[in-house]
């Protein structure tokens, strides 16, 4: 039987419990006044489920819940990835060794120039995309693109490199 409840209604009468709930679980008064707006958008549309024998705050709360576990599984994902792309593209590992550099500078000669613009902005500046967006006039999505391709293409390139030369920046 669907909930037949309009949504100011239901906010009022449980947006509180909603708003603790999700601020126990996300511990950051920002994200749980998100969550909770999340949660009544999610109740609202899946208002045809709600079982009559239950009460709308328990669904409510079982809504709140995976929504907030959701959301903190989910920034786990991301900070591992940017954690891992920050690792990948530290200018200081490359910016550090002589050796590396004269690799890097070679490879920068023979790169596709927007490439390289991007790849000295991020890569030997530290720039970040952000930083490095405004500086090329291009936007971040572009420059991690940019970045990208120039990564593959260097490490495509250094893997041909003859017997004896440094393998990799």
């Amino acid at each position: 039987m669907p909930l037949d409840v309009d949504l100011d209604t239901l906010f009022r009468q449980y947006g509180p419990m909603v708003y603790r709930r999700a601020l126990q679980i996300l511990g950051n008064p920002h994200a749980a006044e998100e969550a909770t707006q999340e949660v009544f958008i999610r109740a609202m549309k899946a208002g045809d489920r709600f079982v009559a024998e239950a009460r709308p705050s328990t669904w409510l709360y079982r809504i709140t819940t995976n929504y907030c576990l959701n959301m903190i599984r989910d920034s786990k994902r991301r900070r591992a990835l940017l954690d891992a792309r920050k690792a990948e593209v530290a200018p200081t590992s490359v910016a550090r060794d002589p050796q590396k550099m004269t690799v890097l500078r070679g490879l920068l000669a023979e790169a596709d120039a927007q490439q390289a613009r991007a790849a000295v902005a991020v890569y030997i500046d530290g720039m970040s995309h952000a930083e490095a967006a405004r500086v090329l006039g291009v936007s971040r999505r572009t420059v991690g693109n940019l970045c990208d391709r120039f990564t593959r293409w260097a490490r495509a390139r250094l893997a041909d490199a003859p017997a004896g030369e440094p393998r990799r920046p």
